[in-house]
């Protein structure tokens, strides 16, 4: 916005200016920022006299540099909502949801067997490290197994938060992919990929064995056959249709999750066509495979 802009609102406050009942330079900064984002003004007015007149700047040349400093806050404030919401913060989420998941895990499985040789009846997993965590401990080794408990049960609660973080925000960065394939599953694939755009450059093929490089490395030295499919296996269309039908859906939905992630990234809005043409494909897998039976 430029030096010809004011806050919204009614008119007299636009005529205002941005700096509407700002005094100092620390004086609501915040404010400042937000006005300089999100104000319009009607007409282009005499801005920096109205600022001296104010008693915001005591001269023009002040009044340029306070506008420079609090629109260079609201672009660095742009800047920081963008990239709290891409798929490099979409990366970090899924990395950090598998990580807790993992070591939740694994302390759950150590705290259930420390557990086992202090109380009796100890589940083990997650379900006996939330009963030992609710225990009330008697004596400093039974409190350590209980922490040790409850330190797994906290692990496996911010799992489960991370989980629903990228439900809510995988759909703002890939609206088609993670509608196409889930927002998990799109997370992850947009993560083996490395972002957005590098999953978006890859050939479909690419695409449908992500998550199996280390079959893909031995069939390439001839130690296996080539993978069929990599983390798309967990996708409905791919783990629900028959094993003869597999490479086929695989290959299917590998090609519209390719499309889906090129229009996200190029154009990121989102388009109904392929996903019904997607329906259409897994109708006629579907079909073939009835017609065999």
């Amino acid at each position: 916005m430029s030096d010809t802009d004011a806050g919204s609102g009614p008119d007299d406050d636009r005529d205002a200016g941005w700096f509407r009942g700002l005094r100092s330079e620390a004086d609501d900064a915040d404010t400042a920022h937000e006005r300089i984002a999100a104000g319009e003004a009607a007409t282009p007015r005499d801005w920096p006299r109205l600022a001296v007149d104010s008693g915001f700047a005591e001269s023009a040349s002040a009044y340029y540099d306070r506008l420079h400093e609090a629109t260079t806050q609201a672009t660095r404030e742009a800047v920081r909502e963008r990239e709290r919401a891409d798929d490099k913060q979409l990366i970090h989420t899924v990395r950090a949801m598998d990580d807790c998941e993992r070591v939740a895990n694994e302390l759950a499985e150590r705290a259930a067997e420390w557990a086992g040789s202090l109380f009796e009846e100890t589940d083990a997993g997650l379900a006996g490290a939330r009963a030992v965590a609710e225990r009330e401990p008697s004596g400093d080794l039974e409190r350590r197994a209980v922490s040790v408990s409850a330190r797994a049960v906290d692990l496996a609660d911010e799992r489960d938060a991370l989980s629903a973080t990228i439900e809510r925000i995988a759909p703002a960065v890939a609206p088609n992919l993670a509608a196409m394939a889930g927002p998990e599953l799109a997370a992850r694939l947009i993560a083996l990929a490395g972002g957005l755009e590098p999953l978006a450059k890859k050939p479909s093929g690419t695409v449908q064995v992500l998550g199996a490089e280390d079959a893909l490395f031995a069939h390439l030295s001839g130690r296996a056959p080539s993978p069929k499919h990599g983390i798309i296996y967990t996708h409905e269309f791919v783990r629900g249709t028959r094993p003869a039908d597999r490479g086929s859906a695989a290959r299917a939905l590998a090609g519209k999750l390719t499309l889906a992630a090129r229009v996200d990234h190029y154009a990121g809005e989102y388009r109904e066509q392929l996903h019904a043409d997607l329906r259409d494909r897994m109708e006629a897998i579907g079909a073939r495979a009835e017609a065999d039976e």
